[in-house]
Parts: C-alpha cells; sequence; structure tokens
C-alpha cells in the first residue's frame, strides 16, 4: 500500500497510508466522535470542505450500502480514521469505505495516530490542512504546509450557496399518508432524512435553492418554512439572512435545524461566533429547559448563536451540557423556533424527533394564515 501524509496549518505532521483516491485535498481538519454512522457522515452536505477524522478505531466495518446516504454523492473533503478495513461484514454492504472513497474522489488516510491528531485538535482547535499520497516526508511536506496557509478559512465561506439544489422539486408523502400541510424547506445543504422525517407526519415539502427569495416563496402560499442545515459560515450569508427575516414576520411558521438556527439568530437580531473545535457525533447531551429533560443528540456545527446576543422576544429553550452554548430557542410572539443539533437522528439516537411533530402542530393550526 502507498503512504499519504496529513500536515496542519501549524506545521503538525502525521504519516499513514494511502486510503481512497490519489492525490492532494485541502480542507478545515474536524474530527467526529461518533461510533457507526460513517456512510451519513461522508454523504452529510455540512462536511463540504472538511477533512473529518473519526475518533472511533475502526471505521468501515459494515461496508457502504446504497440506503445509509444524505445526498446523491461523498460531501467531505478528506477522511481519517485509526483502520480502514479492506474488508467488510455486513449482509446490507455493497463494497469496503476504501473503494467508496476511490469512486468518490475523495483522498483518505489510515494508520496514524489518530487520537494524537484529536487530542491536538482540541487543544489548539480545528484548523486547516491537507492529505497528500504525492508528498513524503521533510521538505516536501514543509511545502505543503505552506500551500496549506494560502488555502482559504471556514471563516467567511458561503458555501451553502453552492452544495444544494440548483432548481426546486418535490418530495412525496409515503403511500397512505395524508396530507397535513405544504412546507418549503430552503437548502442550504439539506440531509435527506430530514424530508423523509417532515414527509412521514404528513407535511409535504417542496425543496428549494438556497437563494430563493421570500417573495416567490410567500407568493405560494406555503403552511410553513423550513430552513435547513448546511456548510460554511453563516456571517457570509447576509442575503439569505435578510430573506429568512422576511419569512419570520410572514407569521407562518417556521422551523429551523443547524444553519438554519444560526440564520434564524441572525435575522432575529443576534450574532454568531466560531466555536474551537466544534460539535460533531452522535452523543452530545442537550437539556431542554423547558421541561428539564436530557436528549443525547446528533450534533454537526462549527459555528454557534450567541445566546447573549438574542432579544428579549426570543427564549433559550435548549443549551448544550457539555459547554452550555445554544441549542435551541423560540420566538414568543411567532410560530418560530430552531435547534442546533439534528432531531432526524441520521445517523444518532432519536430522542428529540419530536420536534418535527411541533412543527406540524403548528402547521395545523394554521398560524400566520
Amino acid at each position: 500500500m502507498s503512504g499519504a501524509v496529513l500536515v496542519l496549518e501549524d506545521g503538525r505532521t502525521f504519516s499513514g497510508r494511502a486510503v481512497g483516491a490519489p492525490g492532494t485535498t485541502f480542507g478545515e481538519v474536524v474530527f467526529n466522535t461518533g461510533m457507526s454512522g460513517y456512510q451519513e457522515t461522508l454523504t452529510d452536505p455540512s462536511y463540504r470542505g472538511q477533512i473529518v477524522v473519526m475518533t472511533a478505531s475502526h471505521v468501515g466495518n459494515y461496508g457502504l450500502n446504497d440506503e445509509d446516504v444524505e445526498s446523491a454523492r461523498i460531501q467531505v473533503a478528506g477522511f481519517c480514521a485509526r483502520h480502514f478495513p479492506d474488508r467488510f461484514s455486513s449482509a446490507r454492504g455493497r463494497e469496503p469505505i476504501g473503494r467508496g472513497l476511490v469512486e468518490g474522489g475523495v483522498v483518505g488516510i489510515d494508520e496514524l495516530d489518530a487520537r494524537a491528531l484529536v487530542r491536538h485538535l482540541r487543544s489548539r482547535g480545528v484548523m486547516r490542512g491537507a492529505i497528500s499520497t504525492e508528498t513524503a516526508s521533510g521538505a516536501d511536506a514543509a511545502a505543503l504546509v505552506e500551500r496549506v496557509r494560502e488555502q482559504p478559512t471556514m471563516a467567511g465561506a458561503a458555501l451553502a450557496l453552492t452544495v444544494g439544489t440548483t432548481t426546486r422539486y418535490g418530495f412525496a408523502l409515503p403511500p397512505g399518508c395524508a396530507r397535513k400541510g405544504r412546507v418549503a424547506a430552503i437548502d442550504y445543504g439539506i440531509k435527506r432524512n430530514i424530508l423523509r422525517m417532515l414527509a412521514a407526519r404528513g407535511l409535504e415539502p417542496t425543496v428549494f435553492p438556497a437563494a430563493t427569495t421570500a417573495g416567490e416563496l410567500l407568493a405560494e402560499g406555503f403552511d410553513g418554512y423550513f430552513l435547513s442545515n448546511g456548510p460554511g459560515d453563516p456571517d457570509a450569508l447576509p442575503s439569505c439572512v435578510a430573506e429568512v427575516k422576511r419569512l419570520v414576520e410572514s407569521g407562518v411558521p417556521v422551523f429551523g435545524i443547524c444553519l438554519g438556527q444560526q440564520l434564524l439568530g441572525l435575522a432575529l437580531g443576534g450574532s454568531t461566533y466560531k466555536l474551537k473545535f466544534g460539535h460533531r457525533g452522535a452523543n452530545h447531551p442537550v437539556k431542554n429547559l423547558q421541561t428539564g429533560r436530557v436528549a443525547i443528540t446528533s450534533q454537526n456545527h462549527g459555528f454557534s448563536v450567541a445566546a447573549d446576543s438574542l432579544p428579549g422576544s426570543v427564549t433559550l429553550t435548549h443549551v448544550n451540557l457539555n459547554d452550555g452554548t445554544c441549542e435551541g430557542f423560540r420566538v414568543a410572539d411567532r410560530p418560530v423556533f430552531a435547534v442546533q443539533y439534528h432531531p432526524e437522528s441520521s445517523p444518532g439516537p432519536h430522542d428529540s424527533d419530536s420536534l418535527f411533530d411541533e412543527f406540524v402542530s403548528l402547521v395545523e393550526r394554521g398560524e400566520g394564515h
């Protein structure tokens, strides 16, 4: 097997085995603490522009299949773990993870000290990096570090404008499911399971590009608006924030997840900031301040809404028990709410899927019409 190297912008270098497509890839190096769910991670559009390090020791044990995908392609810029097995054991598996990375044109690396890498990122914070199968150690690696430092940072990246659909499309309800309302889903990088969760509850989604104006949406008389997850910096999307503000002012129910929450926070007059190393994985505890219950949640974000920046009309509803950051809020005088984590649980626990039921209740009450 050929070798590969992972370098960070601070000069730290890790050598390992090349897995996946040959070449050199650049991105923000982040880590995910999930024990499984790697196929959902690979295909999650929110990981666009990022090199993902899995903290689990063995990643790929059950192979890749045709069902556990969140978009039409692998989205990560690069993939890294202690070990990617060359064989898999699952009746659902179609191919090993290495072959999938090759087909997706994604550069990967294993057989490196992933534990040391993650500890370094927790201490220093996530940073730009590269994986290369074309670079040896020494002077070549030093030259690659310089190339890394020339790459754009995630702060200021408007990736949500390029990762989603370019044309509107519909998503059908399951057979026998009665329609309870029509909702417009704005695609900043939407995961397929979100659409499945909406449709399973009778909310028929029509998906729109991220740059769609509020005027276009409001003209069609939808019963609700959903703001999706997505990659990049919310502050780099002022046009999207302006359109979200108009949707809020319409009085029609609005539900945001992840980047959707961040855009809502900005539209309401709040601010966002970049986290040191973000929240990525399927085991993050979140407390519901209204009920006192704690849910274990799936998360994938590097930015957060500053809770103390939100106006008095906004109530903080959820907090992260690891670091106290904002994980959810609702607007007092509008049918508008959002969460930072992923209640569609793909991958992850199902503790919070009742949030979709809350959205259904708002739509069925016909608030805003």
